[in-house]
């Protein structure tokens, strides 16, 4: 079993940046290839970006390549997503999940537990 708690999802406004965190507690975190994904009000579950468990290969949604990087600190069981460049769009409850499978880095279906969710809206 592993815990996720995201934070730093806030009120921001079109341009700005921000850093979500995802605290990790239960298992060995560094066994774990960490997802972060989104959703907005009557939209699916968006893929964002993943990040290997090495944290040396990273991988992002089309929507968001460029503007937000994925990080991770083993040390401090820690993933986080660095956002910049806001949009609107890019409003929406942002979560971070993992898994231990390799592959389908994109499909929440391949994650095996996630957070509860932290609220990003960005105002224009």
């Amino acid at each position: 079993q592993v815990q996720l708690v995201e934070s730093g999802g806030t009120l921001v406004q079109a341009g700005d940046s921000l850093r979500l965190s995802c605290a990790a507690s239960g298992r060995t975190f560094s066994n774990y290839r960490v997802g972060w994904f989104r959703q907005a009000p009557g939209k699916e579950r968006e893929f964002v970006a993943s990040i290997n468990r090495s944290g040396g290969i990273t991988r992002y949604g089309d929507s968001v390549k460029g503007r937000f990087t994925a990080s991770r600190d083993n040390a401090k069981n820690t993933v986080y997503l660095q956002m910049n460049s806001l949009k609107p769009e890019d409003t929406a409850v942002y979560y971070c999940a993992v898994t231990t499978a390799s592959g389908l880095w994109y499909s929440p279906g391949q994650y095996d537990y996630w957070g509860q969710g932290t609220q990003v809206t960005v105002s224009s």
